[in-house]
């Protein structure tokens, strides 16, 4: 046993040692700093997510959505009884490694010019919606990977969470601002499938380092502060400044407060114990924050963010309750923080609520702000049902991805 000890040691050692050294040469040979004042690189590029972005305001957005990634969903993973604390230390690991990595992945595709990758604000903004893609994934195989594992999951993650965004976001012409289809049901199913693909048949013996009511609620308590905080900012991060910004805040907010509400609706019938816990809250606000991803910066309309985030809130309770044993038991497909809960159902019914919304945009009701919103449909390229359709089509295309991903990184 310490031989074996000692020579995971070595290789999660010598790993990060060469993903490192890999990342400081390609970095050496590619990155450059962004000139302050210039054309965003991305505006150049047609249907970029990235658009019409102004330098000025990038830092809050960077420190905001930074910290809702490492604070608010790094302190989620603290709940398992014997691996808490090193949940969250293997948590920011992952999220050191995704940062780089992201950053040169997405640089190829979004931030490159004339042989260079150019490194500011708003690519930083991008690697850490990539990297909180990549810590939904890893709640689906919390406590039954080791260290060595999450550094390839995040690997391959990042690179394939880059193609599912550039597929969906620049070539199909998707609004996804906030990442319901990108971040949360990509990485929740992408996250699952590794799961499903790592199950042994005679593991149940480990159920009791899952046991999540070893850890005090402290760790939750803070969690869920943080995300009520900062998720508003990033669900706004790519939305374009003094426009769309104030709808996916405001909208995110009301999907929030109503989510929450939802969740004590059910959980006092549904839960048995009768009492209530601040993971329940957690649980609500993750699900409330991914159904405004994609409709954020819609016209929802406050009543429609109401009534999206209650609808939201009801899925958590409910899927713990009734569909976390058939994955687990039937599908053999074990789900440790619940993503396919409070992530994956809430981001497909966000993508649902967008595909309404599109179809139903019309220069009436957004002024303006349909060229920001929809540019296709402002400029006559697209009628709003085909960018109905078109966002539609990015929910096959978002789970095939990330269905055929997870097999292959499991």
């Amino acid at each position: 046993m310490p031989e074996h000890t000692t020579a995971s040691r070595l290789k999660l050692s010598g790993l990060c040692f060469l993903l490192q050294i890999l990342t400081i040469i390609l970095f050496a040979v590619f990155a450059r700093y962004s000139p302050e004042r210039s054309p965003s690189l991305c505006s150049q590029k047609v249907n970029c997510s990235w658009r019409n972005q102004e330098s000025g305001f990038q830092h809050p957005r960077f420190r905001d959505v930074h910290l809702k990634a490492l604070l608010g969903l790094g302190l989620l993973v603290t709940f398992l009884g014997r691996y808490g604390l090193g949940s969250a230390a293997v948590s920011i690991l992952s999220v050191a490694f995704a940062i780089q990595w992201a950053l040169l992945i997405q640089g190829f595709f979004y931030f490159f010019l004339n042989g260079k990758i150019y490194v500011g604000a708003q690519s930083m903004v991008s690697a850490d919606f990539c990297t909180a893609a990549v810590l939904v994934s890893t709640g689906a195989v919390l406590g039954r990977v080791n260290p060595l594992q999450m550094l390839l999951l995040t690997l391959l993650g990042v690179i394939l969470f880059t193609l599912n965004e550039y597929l969906l976001l620049s070539l199909m012409g998707v609004n996804d601002s906030g990442g319901s289809l990108t971040v949360h049901t990509f990485g929740a199913y992408f996250g699952l499938m590794v799961s499903r693909l790592l199950h042994q048949p005679h593991g149940d013996k480990r159920k009791e380092q899952q046991d999540t009511g070893h850890q005090p609620d402290v760790f939750a308590v803070i969690g869920t502060i943080y995300l009520w905080i900062f998720w508003p900012s990033f669900t706004s991060a790519t939305a374009v400044r003094d426009n769309t910004e104030p709808w996916a805040l405001l909208n995110t907010y009301f999907s929030l407060a109503a989510s929450t509400l939802a969740t004590f609706v059910l959980s006092p019938i549904l839960n048995e114990e009768g009492t209530l816990r601040m993971v329940q809250i957690q649980d609500a606000t993750l699900a409330g924050a991914a159904v405004m991803g994609m409709a954020g910066e819609m016209l929802v309309t406050p009543f429609g963010a109401l009534i999206a985030g209650f609808l939201a809130g009801l899925i958590p309770p409910l899927g713990f309750r009734f569909l976390t044993p058939i994955l687990r038991s039937s599908l053999k497909t074990p789900d440790t923080c619940g993503v396919h809960n409070v992530h994956g159902l809430p981001g497909v019914l966000g993508a649902l609520l967008g595909t309404l919304l599109a179809a139903l945009a019309t220069a009436d009701a957004y002024g303006g702000r349909l060229e920001l919103v929809f540019p296709l449909v402002a400029q006559g390229s697209r009628t709003a049902t085909n960018q109905a359709l078109c966002q539609l089509g990015a929910l096959p295309v978002t789970l095939l991805l990330a269905t055929l991903g997870g097999c292959v990184t499991g």
